[in-house]
């Protein structure tokens, strides 16, 4: 059993930076079996999509319309991820959800909301 909890959501300016982090609690072997985290997003009226995610080993993977942008990283010994978001624009708000992959099955944060102004 894992738990994921979601911080660093605000409001800023277009063209302003945010940090994101996740940070997974739970039992040592539970959270030694995550694989991947990422981030994921929802604006209102939109499905859930994918930001960006990392794998255990460091690799990256970002979606287009961030890339250049935003930056995932990991900090394996804390249990958490972290979102860089640079050149924010208005199309990024949205309620960011942290995730991670573990052996079986997907454990989800309680989301956190960037509102990035215009």
């Amino acid at each position: 059993q894992v738990q994921l909890v979601e911080s660093g959501g605000d409001l800023v300016q277009a063209g302003g930076s945010l940090r994101l982090s996740c940070a997974a609690s739970g039992s040592i072997f539970s959270i030694n079996s995550i694989n991947n985290m990422g981030w994921y997003r929802q604006a209102p009226g939109k499905q859930r999509e994918l930001v960006a995610y990392i794998t255990r080993g460091g690799s990256l993977n970002y979606s287009d319309s961030v890339k250049g942008r935003f930056t995932i990283s990991r900090d394996n010994q804390k249990s958490t991820v972290y979102l860089q978001m640079n050149s924010l624009k208005p199309e990024d708000t949205a309620v960011y959800y942290c995730n991670a992959q573990g052996l079986i099955k997907a454990y989800w944060g309680q989301g956190t909301q960037v509102t990035v102004s215009s």
